[in-house]
């Protein structure tokens, strides 16, 4: 299936970001439970900074050995900017960490920080990841208002998510 997107979308043009890249996939599904389908039909942009350590990032790289294709990773680092840049104010829902979680805040610093800030994770502080790096560690970057509406929930994402969705889908419902 990924090589028959690519030799579609290719022929339209060599050089993609990887936003627009999933936008394409999510555009070619059929299966209206993808998410990438949902972000696609709800125009929602999706960024994954780590796209080339995945085994969808090794279809890619195969494709490329044998076609005219590329990914410009600057791309979505651009758009990220400008959203951060162009934004009112900026918050966060940081599941897990790591790259994700560093491209998430990383602009804010220069805007003054996130000025709200949930991280949902297992990881812990002291082996020094920034997965476990608690949010006082991205107020002293700079990365999060001191005064922010903040909070850390240590525990799986996968039991933690579904029941802070359902939260607010309740809390909406009753505005």
């Amino acid at each position: 299936v990924t090589w028959k997107v690519l030799d579609e979308i290719t022929k339209e043009k060599r050089v993609w970001g990887v936003r627009e890249l999933l936008w394409e996939f999510g555009k070619r599904m059929d299966d209206e439970n993808s998410f990438l389908r949902q972000a696609y039909l709800k125009k929602v942009p999706v960024y994954v900074p780590g796209v080339v350590d995945s085994a969808f990032g090794t279809q890619l790289f195969m494709y490329s050995q044998s076609k005219e294709f590329s990914i410009d990773l600057l791309a979505d680092m651009k758009e990220l900017s400008d959203i951060v840049f162009d934004a009112k104010m900026t918050g966060a829902l940081v599941i897990g960490g790591g790259i994700s979680k560093h491209h998430t805040i990383w602009w804010n610093q220069f805007k003054g920080g996130l000025e709200y800030a949930i991280y949902i994770t297992t990881a812990v502080e002291y082996d020094g990841s920034l997965s476990g790096a608690r949010v006082k560690e991205a107020i002293s970057w700079g990365k999060v208002k001191p005064e922010a509406r903040r909070v850390t929930v240590y525990g799986d994402a996968t039991v933690i998510l579904p029941l802070l969705l359902a939260s607010v889908y309740e809390a909406v419902e009753h505005t």
